[in-house]
């Protein structure tokens, strides 16, 4: 049996960003954060170029591979072909609001359907010997009664469901875009503390909302994690202390520029296998936030990632001409 996971911070699943090229980035920040993939579709594994959709670097572990699905026997295919290629859990999206989901039968409209998910998770427990856990949000429309939700969970958990990640705002299936279902339903951090009074022996993590790591850490002297998303993105040096303070590791971080050091044989390797520049440089655009000479870091990638040529001497042009970094970059 594969060793537990520690959950106790990871980074969301997050469309068109959390690809293996971010996830390779943030690892260089913190070795033990739990990294998700963007979500993949059944549909895709089973029908398209599962090494495009799969493949990631060693370096990136830990790291779940979330799948987006609602047949109990793809799932399981799906599930075993994530765990032969190594990935650490795989999880269910029962989340996502988009149409386009919908119209697929999964994401959050399956927290209607509690017991298509929990077959889903029973038909992946046979499969693989790897976690499965289910990422939620707390309702969907006007379906948002605690009594509800507990059902939810509690079928999930009876299937055999190793983990629970809930969204803390519900969603709306119709009437607001994937956007604005991250904003505009209110953060109940009291539903998803509830719950974890309700069900003591499930690991619960929460997401939505969560900035820095002060807030993390307090909201792990009651929960068994903290997804970040959008912050850990748009500002992903919030990770660097991460390592110290959540998982007890003292080893220093490395500076910034010691990231992209580190980053740049990693980007060649790439560059030689046909990958465009800005398919890696878009992701390292925030690493400076904050800093003196952020905004001419941010100026200069995206100017002349995109040229054609394009290489590792982006990066290293870029950084003489911010500002005279203090010695924490």
């Amino acid at each position: 049996m594969p060793a537990p996971l520690d959950r106790r911070l990871s980074i969301a699943p997050m469309l068109d960003w959390t690809d293996r090229h971010c996830r390779y980035f943030l690892r260089l920040i913190s070795r033990h954060t739990l990294l998700y993939t963007e979500m993949v579709t059944t549909g895709a594994l089973l029908h398209g170029d599962r090494e495009r959709f799969l493949r990631f670097d060693p370096s990136e572990h830990p790291v779940a591979l979330q799948l987006g699905g609602s047949d109990p026997a793809d799932m399981a295919t799906c599930a075993r072909l994530g765990a032969e290629y190594g990935y650490d859990e795989i999880n269910i999206n029962v989340g996502c609001p988009s149409d386009r989901v919908q119209n697929g039968r999964f994401g959050a409209c399956l927290m209607a359907e509690p017991g298509v998910v929990a077959d889903c998770v029973r038909a992946m427990k046979d499969a693989v010997v790897v976690p499965v856990t289910v990422k939620s949000r707390i309702g969907i429309d006007d379906r948002d009664s605690y009594g509800e939700l507990v059902d939810f969970v509690g079928a999930q958990v009876e299937a055999g469901c190793d983990a629970l990640i809930v969204h803390a705002r519900k969603a709306w299936l119709s009437g607001l875009s994937p956007k604005e279902n991250r904003d505009i339903p209110p953060l109940r951090y009291d539903v998803v503390l509830q719950l974890k009074r309700d069900f003591p022996a499930l690991s619960i993590s929460l997401n939505g909302g969560v900035q820095d790591l002060d807030q993390a850490c307090a909201l792990l002297e009651t929960l068994d994690g903290v997804m970040i998303g959008r912050e850990a993105y748009h500002n992903p040096w919030i990770l660097a202390a991460a390592d110290a303070r959540i998982f007890a590791d003292p080893t220093p971080p490395p500076t910034r520029h010691q990231v992209i050091e580190r980053m740049l044989p990693y980007i060649q390797r790439e560059l030689d296998a046909g990958v465009p520049l800005t398919a890696i440089s878009r992701h390292l655009l925030g690493l400076f936030q904050g800093r003196p000479g952020a905004r001419v870091w941010r100026r200069w990638i995206s100017e002349h990632a995109h040229l054609p040529g394009a290489g590792c001497e982006v990066l290293t042009e870029a950084l003489p001409r911010r500002m005279q970094p203090a010695a924490a970059d």
